[in-house]
């Protein structure tokens, strides 16, 4: 019902391959991940992906302060801005999450009735982050390109959140989109806010 066809090709292909499939945002590789496996890595990925992110903003806010005397990387691995930057990082992921479902459930009611379409909905939106995974390869080979590879990996990210939104609930490629929009405008507000409160976001 969900693929629209006869049956689910992916059935018969190496997880690399459907991998690779889903790398490249394909439809029938993320239909196949949410509806036809058992993962249940949700909760575990989005923690992690949250733990590269704070750790990325964290980095960038110790490079104003560089020092290479190793009891000083011992007192920044207990300094308390990391956490917070765990602690934004995670409102702002929340606030982009609450605006696509607003969007959402305003433009079409009838998708979102049950509970169950909103905790499948959260599923593939946190399986979707994936790739915030690719921040430690950003920050492993550290070099000039850093934030254009940092601006690269989000694009890849609400492409994936796209995809996913438009394969869970079986809607054209525009919607997606403006939920995404709408999503961003929340997140970017609850940044502002923090900045208007005096924090380094």
């Amino acid at each position: 019902k969900s693929c629209q066809k006869p049956v689910d090709k992916y059935i018969e292909y190496d997880p690399v391959i459907i991998l690779i499939n889903a790398v490249l945002c394909k439809a029938q590789a993320y239909r196949h991940i949410l509806f036809n496996t058992k993962i249940n890595i949700h909760g575990k990925l989005c923690i992690f992906c949250l733990l590269c992110e704070a750790y990325i903003r964290w980095l960038q806010l110790q490079d104003s302060s560089q020092n290479t005397d190793p009891d000083d990387l011992i007192r920044y691995a207990k300094e308390w801005d990391f956490y917070r930057m765990f602690g934004i990082a995670s409102l702002e992921q929340t606030s982009f999450f609450i605006g696509i479902f607003i969007t959402l459930w305003w433009m079409t009611p009838e998708m979102l009735k049950r509970k169950s379409d909103f905790i499948l909905l959260l599923k593939a939106l946190l399986l979707s982050t994936y790739g915030k995974l690719l921040l430690i390869p950003a920050v492993i080979w550290e070099h000039d390109y850093t934030p254009l590879c940092l601006a690269f990996i989000k694009v890849f990210v609400l492409i994936s959140n796209s995809q996913a939104i438009r394969v869970t609930l079986n809607l054209n490629r525009i919607l997606p989109w403006f939920a995404i929009f709408f999503g961003l405008i929340l997140e970017n507000g609850v940044v502002f806010l923090f900045q208007k409160m005096g924090w380094d976001v």
